[in-house]
């Protein structure tokens, strides 16, 4: 199984895997090695948590620097996530079709595959779930709470990477980044109840604490992928403040550390 490596570029730590699957650099940021100050200290990622926009500029300018030297901000796909299961799609690196693709994420999405080298890919969390999944070809990087866990977005996404870049689940790899646990989440006796419903035992731990990161693994198992290609590590956002953001744990102001991703050409 795969592991995340801990690497810092300049100021900016990342974690990622150094192999590049599929001709692919990604990466899991932590929060330092920004620009920002306060609640969003230092590397806040996020565009609509209360930070100063020419600070997230420039902390995203840093992380792009960071995953790679061909990486440009002015074609990076950045979605207003909104907690549902559109997944939007590249499938051309020609300007108008990475506009196209640019203004409808901004509409609302919460994932985004791409089957094309130089477009580069940000989502945004503090507590949920990213995941990033590799193929020859292609990549999608998603963004999962207990909503879009729920609607099996992480497996959507899957589908969709397959159609665009034309590889097979069992042949992709996923990796599942810095969230909220399943001993850490709590929720309500009726969503519990729900989450073992529409994914048996594992959901569920102790009482009602939500396992999102084994619901996220046990659906991209559905739809077709090893569970030997499925890395979680297991990190904590919530027990570790220090490395990243967490809504809960903060108190509900914070910034965003981000999943990147990008096909090197």
């Amino acid at each position: 199984m795969a592991t995340l490596t801990r690497n810092t570029v300049g100021t900016v730590t990342l974690l990622g895997d150094e192999r590049r699957p599929g001709g692919v650099t990604f990466a899991f940021t932590e929060r330092s090695g920004g620009v920002s100050r306060g609640p969003w200290t230092s590397l806040n990622l996020g565009d609509s948590c209360g930070d100063d926009p020419a600070c997230v500029q420039e902390n995203r300018r840093l992380a792009l620097a960071a995953l790679s030297p061909s990486a440009r901000l002015d074609l990076l796909v950045n979605p207003i996530q909104v907690h549902g299961d559109t997944v939007v799609s590249v499938t051309s690196a020609d300007s108008t079709s990475v506009a196209a693709a640019q203004a409808a994420a901004r509409v609302g999405a919460d994932a985004v595959v791409v089957g094309v080298p130089g477009v580069p890919v940000l989502l945004c969390y503090a507590d949920c779930v990213p995941v990033v999944i590799v193929a020859d070809g292609g990549f999608a990087v998603v963004h999962s709470g207990w909503k879009g866990t729920y609607a099996r977005i992480s497996a959507k996404s899957a589908n969709v990477l397959a159609s665009v870049a034309g590889a097979s689940p069992s042949t992709m790899r996923a990796y599942i980044g810095p969230h909220i646990l399943g001993s850490e989440y709590t929720v309500s006796d009726d969503l519990a109840a729900r989450f073992s419903e529409a994914f048996g035992p594992l959901a569920v731990v102790g009482e009602r604490n939500v396992d999102l990161g084994a619901c996220i693994a046990a659906t991209l198992v559905e739809a077709g992928l090893d569970p030997a290609n499925i890395c979680d590590p297991q990190l904590s956002c919530f027990s570790n403040p220090e490395r990243f953001f967490s809504y809960r744990a903060s108190g509900g102001t914070c910034g965003r550390h981000g999943a990147l991703a990008i096909m090197e050409g």
